[in-house]
C-alpha cells in the first residue's frame, strides 16, 4: 500500500507535501473538501478549497467560521508545490474529485461518486492517475443501478396513482443532493410539491446555484387545516414514523435509496415502496470507473473495502483496503439499512 503523495492519518488522508488534508475527520489548518455533506465537510478547519458550483452548499454547511477558497472544476491550484485540481465527481452539486499532482506522481481522490447523468450537477468524468482512493458503498454485484429515467417513471406513476386514490405522496430522500436530483425528475403537472424544512433548505441552495428545480413550498407554511390529497412531500428518512406526518393524512410513503436494490429492504424500513435511486457508483459503475483512470495502485474506502481490493487484485491491480473514518450517514445516501436515518 505504497503512496509518496497520501497517507492515512487519524483525521483522514493527509498530503504531507503540501500540507493540507482531503475531508479531515478533525479540525486541520487547511482542508480540501470533495463536496458539503457532513460526513465529509466537517466544520472547524481553518482554510477550506472546495469546487465553486457548490459554494451555496458549503457556506450553509460551515457558514462563515473557516476561510473558504472556491476553484472552477478543473482550475489548479499549488499548495506546498502540489499541483491540487477539482474535477466532476457526480455525486451531488458542487462534488469534486481531487487530483494531486507532484513530482511526475499523480494521485486522484475520489470522494463520493456515481457516474449516472444527473441534472442537477455536473456528470462524473475520469481522471487518469497513478494512484487512485475510491470509494465502494455498493461495491457488491448484487448492486446494479437501473436507468434513472425508468426510476422517475415509476415514482411519477405511484404519484399519480397515490393522488388518484386520494392520498399524500411522502417521498424520504436525504435532505442536501438526493431530495434536489428527486425534485428535478418530478412531474410538477401531476400536483403541489412540499418540502421538510430541510429539504427546502437545500433547494434553496440549488437555485441559488442556478439548477432549475419545480417550485415548492415549506410545509411549516401551510395551515393546520390544509388538504395534502395528490400532493407530494419531499421529506427526510428521519421523519418516517413521526407525529409530524400525522398533519398529512392517507398517505404513501416511499424511499429512493441504493439499498432499496436488495429485497427486503424496504420491508425493514416500513415504507410502502422503494426506489432503487442513489447517488453513489454501482458494482459495474465502479469497475468502470476504476478502468478508466488507468491507476496502478487503487485504494478502496468505505463499505465493501476487503471484497473490492482482493477483487481488483485478481484482475492485477495493486489495491488495498483503507479505514479512513466511521461516516456520520447523516445525510448521505450512503446510510446503511441498519443505521439510523
Amino acid at each position: 500500500m505504497k503512496s509518496s503523495l497520501l497517507q492515512v492519518t487519524s483525521s483522514g488522508l493527509h498530503c504531507p507535501q503540501g500540507g493540507f488534508f482531503i475531508d479531515p475527520s478533525t479540525p486541520v489548518e487547511r482542508a480540501v473538501l470533495t463536496h458539503a455533506h457532513a460526513d465529509h465537510a466537517r466544520p472547524g478547519s481553518r482554510r477550506t478549497l472546495s469546487a465553486l458550483p457548490g459554494r451555496p452548499l458549503i457556506e450553509m454547511r460551515l457558514g462563515g467560521e473557516s476561510e473558504h477558497e472556491f476553484l472552477r472544476y478543473g482550475e489548479t491550484r499549488s499548495l506546498g508545490g502540489v499541483r491540487v485540481s477539482l474535477h466532476p465527481a457526480g455525486h451531488m452539486l458542487g462534488s469534486a474529485q481531487v487530483r494531486l499532482e507532484y513530482r511526475g506522481e499523480i494521485a486522484v481522490v475520489t470522494g463520493d461518486y456515481k457516474t449516472q447523468p444527473d441534472p442537477t450537477c455536473e456528470d462524473w468524468q475520469p481522471v487518469r492517475c497513478n494512484h487512485l482512493v475510491t470509494e465502494s458503498t455498493f461495491g457488491l454485484p448484487v448492486y446494479r443501478w437501473p436507468p434513472p429515467d425508468d426510476v422517475f417513471a415509476e415514482i411519477n406513476a405511484w404519484w399519480r396513482s397515490s393522488a388518484a386514490e386520494g392520498k399524500c405522496c411522502l417521498l424520504y430522500g436525504y435532505a442536501v443532493g438526493k431530495a434536489q436530483r428527486l425534485l428535478a425528475g418530478l412531474d410538477e403537472t401531476i400536483g403541489p410539491i412540499f418540502s421538510h424544512g430541510a429539504v427546502e433548505k437545500g433547494n434553496q441552495a440549488y437555485r441559488r446555484a442556478g439548477v432549475r428545480l419545480p417550485p415548492t413550498r415549506p410545509v411549516s407554511e401551510m395551515p393546520a387545516d390544509h388538504d395534502w390529497r395528490g400532493a407530494m412531500v419531499l421529506a427526510v428518512p428521519s421523519a418516517h414514523g413521526t407525529s409530524w406526518i400525522r398533519r398529512f393524512g392517507t398517505v404513501s410513503t416511499a424511499m429512493a435509496s441504493g439499498w432499496m436494490a436488495v429485497r427486503g429492504t424496504r420491508r425493514r424500513r416500513a415504507v410502502d415502496r422503494g426506489f432503487a435511486l442513489s447517488d453513489h457508483v454501482d458494482w459495474a459503475g465502479l469497475l468502470s470507473a476504476i478502468q478508466q483512470t488507468s491507476a496502478e495502485t487503487v485504494w478502496v474506502s468505505h463499505g465493501q473495502t476487503a471484497t473490492v481490493a482482493r477483487y481488483l487484485n485478481e484482475l492485477g491491480y495493486d489495491a488495498s483496503p483503507v479505514a479512513l473514518d466511521v461516516r456520520s450517514m447523516e445525510e448521505d445516501d450512503a446510510a446503511t439499512p441498519t443505521t439510523r436515518p
